[in-house]
């Protein structure tokens, strides 16, 4: 079973509304269209890389629009912004239903068994369970208590998780009580700044941080 799918169907619909909405079709006074477009989606880009939800591709829009722009193609760069307006807008819808699935499963009854579950767990292991991620097996009490520390998962288990995003119930991951307060830090940073990723990928921001 596939984890961490999060919210395919609703960043599809974000990225289709983005699209047939135009986005940002009206620049503020002494502003072209395009020129405003192009700085709202570096705006809400900037916002979505500092989650962890950056697009591998948006970057490169935002980029060809101010080609473009330069190149006085004012039509390709606004379509160009605000494509990459579109993406920005639904990977932060991914990134808020991601945070909303970790927050449900930490709610009410589901509350009381992951506190359980909490209790239960060995020191230094944990077996993975249906509906779990990185995200959420670091953020347990029992854990880390903090879900951007799921890096040190990743790193002392690299042996068996070859994608971060991609885990399956019954694994059982070794837990790192001892890691240095610079390699929390580390991993803390990758968390936070890790950039695009998608499900069955090794990302090279993933490999690098292995290879610290």
């Amino acid at each position: 079973m596939i984890l961490r799918t999060t919210a395919r169907f609703l960043a599809a619909a974000a990225l289709s509304l983005g699209l047939l909405a135009g986005c940002a079709t009206t620049g503020d006074e002494g502003t072209s269209a395009a020129e405003q477009a192009i700085a709202d989606a570096k705006a809400a880009n900037a916002e979505v890389a500092a989650l962890g939800y950056e697009w591998r591709d948006t970057a490169k829009l935002i980029e060809d629009a101010e080609k473009a722009l330069a190149d006085g193609n004012d039509e390709l760069a606004l379509e160009l912004a605000n494509k990459a307006l579109a993406q920005a807008e639904a990977a932060k819808a991914q990134a808020l239903a991601e945070k909303e699935k970790f927050l449900d499963k930490t709610s009410g009854d589901e509350l009381a068994a992951s506190m359980a579950a909490d209790e239960a767990v060995a020191d230094d292991s944990y077996t993975v369970m249906g509906g779990d991620n990185l995200w959420n097996i670091s953020g347990k009490s029992a854990i880390y208590s903090d879900p951007y520390q799921w890096p040190l998962i990743y790193k002392a288990n690299r042996s068996q998780i070859k994608d971060p995003d991609l885990i399956f119930p019954g694994q059982t991951f070794d837990i790192d009580r001892n890691a240095s307060s610079a390699e929390i830090d580390a991993a803390i940073d990758h968390a936070r700044t890790r950039g695009a990723w998608s499900v069955g990928d090794a990302e090279q921001s993933d490999l690098d941080y292995l290879a610290r």
